[in-house]
């Protein structure tokens, strides 16, 4: 996992990001409700009857409302779980691993070969638990007000030691002090 995708700071920084490609399912709901267990089960069937290597899950969120995300109930939370390929996959590959696993899985049908290119982001490490993750965000998003950034898709996480490592991520692009896009 020697991958410059997994590597953050304690502080935020400003990165450039490749496009990624892997194996995705989109859902609805708390991600520690059934929906969202099922989904990390069926990403990780899939990879497995592919033979990939066990990467770490991550996840990409937003929410449908006018509320700052954090206000909103858990089980309005949308996300794109994510798992990054460790090589070259095609469409057909995935659809046969969907078909070997789907009868023990069967959210294995969702799974879908995604690619994503975030671009310019701002990233931290956060130390612990999903309590602590408001605290974190809000150094983030400081550096990105301080640098004139605002965000530009979906924030995402990267789950390297669970409850313990997390990459928080959020594209972003630059404005102006006035406010236009720079």
């Amino acid at each position: 996992m020697n991958d410059a995708w997994y590597a953050a700071a304690d502080e935020p920084a400003l990165v450039e990001l490749d496009a990624v490609r892997g194996l995705s399912v989109s859902g609805l709901g708390d991600p520690e409700g059934p929906e969202y267990g099922a989904a990390v089960e069926a990403l990780y069937a899939v990879a497995g009857a592919m033979g990939t290597p066990g990467m770490p899950p991550e996840a990409r969120w937003w929410v449908e409302d006018e509320r700052p995300p954090l206000e909103v109930p858990r089980a309005e939370w949308r996300w794109h779980l994510f798992l990054k390929a460790g090589g070259e996959i095609t469409a057909g590959q995935v659809e046969r691993a969907r078909d070997a696993v789907r009868a023990k899985v069967p959210a294995a049908a969702r799974v879908q070969l995604a690619e994503f290119d975030e671009g310019t982001s701002v990233q931290i490490l956060h130390h612990g638990d999903y309590a602590g993750e408001p605290a974190t965000l809000a150094r983030m998003h400081a550096f990105m007000a301080d640098r004139n950034l605002v965000p530009r898709g979906l924030h995402h996480e990267i789950y390297l030691s669970l409850g313990e490592l997390t990459v928080l991520r959020q594209p972003v692009m630059r404005v102006d002090p006035g406010g236009l896009e720079a």
